[in-house]
């Protein structure tokens, strides 16, 4: 009876260690492994993004994949030789598709909150953002405190949503209780803005700016610029990858300094891009 008790405590225990080996395994390889012989090796690279957010990555018309960081990423890999494969993900989940090994970058408008450190590597900023609350000039909204009472949309697990909650006296006690409305993406929370079933959108300055430029009636929107802190956008990695960051770094550096960083800033956002590569350049 003893031997059998011991047996079973024996087994309990070794089951305990390998379900608590499943769980912390995918967290422990993300924090630990360096995966750049592996990626040199194959020649080839994944990005996961969110395929909706222009000007970052985006589908044209015709269905091609472009924006400001296709551009960007293509360019650093080409000084390596390595292909970019870009992949389509659920925008909220992109800390566990990059820790599972689903992809191997985040590099979208990746904004460098504190919040994302805890999860996350980052490169260089390469581009500042701010969020700004969008409405439509008919609703009459010049503050955050006029979203009283109102319907706020924001992006799930987007920089946006985590300053809501993160600094909630800046916007979210103004709502009153209402809870913000999330959304798969920055279009169809447009569309809703456009037909007031929203009345106030917190979204990237990067993405407002290209967007309301781009519409026929840009003057019908209203930015505001709040007081949340300023969010550069930075390139996302698992904690172990320490080469695959250096080489990012290096080849942002180098298209900084040879003109290409810029000729894509003015490509895409012409004289309003507010790039901390460009300005580290000058200062020296």
């Amino acid at each position: 009876m003893k031997q059998l008790r011991r047996l079973w405590l024996l087994l309990t225990v070794l089951s305990l260690g390998i379900s608590l080996t499943a769980c912390a395994g995918p967290v422990t390889r993300a924090n630990t492994t360096d995966t750049w012989a592996t990626i040199k090796q194959r020649k080839r690279v994944v990005i996961g993004l969110d395929d909706t957010f222009v000007p970052m990555g985006f589908r044209a018309k015709n269905g091609q994949l472009v924006g400001y960081d296709i551009d960007l990423a293509r360019a650093v890999f080409k000084l390596y030789g390595i292909h970019v494969d870009f992949q389509a993900i659920d925008w909220s989940m992109n800390a566990a598709e990059l820790r599972n090994g689903t992809i191997d970058l985040i590099w979208n408008g990746y904004s460098m909150t504190p919040e994302r450190r805890k999860k996350v590597a980052f490169s260089l900023p390469y581009l500042n953002n701010d969020q700004v609350l969008v409405s439509m000039r008919r609703q009459r909204i010049r503050s955050f405190k006029d979203m009283t009472g109102k319907t706020l949309g924001v992006q799930a697990g987007s920089a946006g949503a985590n300053d809501l909650d993160t600094y909630p006296k800046r916007l979210k006690a103004y709502l009153k209780g209402r809870t913000p409305v999330l959304y798969d993406s920055f279009t169809d929370a447009l569309i809703d803005l456009r037909a007031n079933r929203i009345q106030g959108l917190l979204i990237d300055s990067s993405y407002a700016n290209y967007y309301i430029q781009r519409e026929a009636n840009p003057k019908a929107y209203r930015q505001i610029v709040g007081n949340f802190p300023k969010e550069p956008f930075g390139v996302g990695l698992r904690k172990g990858d320490r080469t695959l960051r250096q080489k990012i770094n290096r080849g942002l550096k180098q298209l900084a300094h040879h003109g290409t960083l810029t000729r894509i800033n003015h490509k895409w956002f012409g004289q309003q891009a507010d790039s901390p590569l460009l300005k580290s350049l000058k200062a020296k």
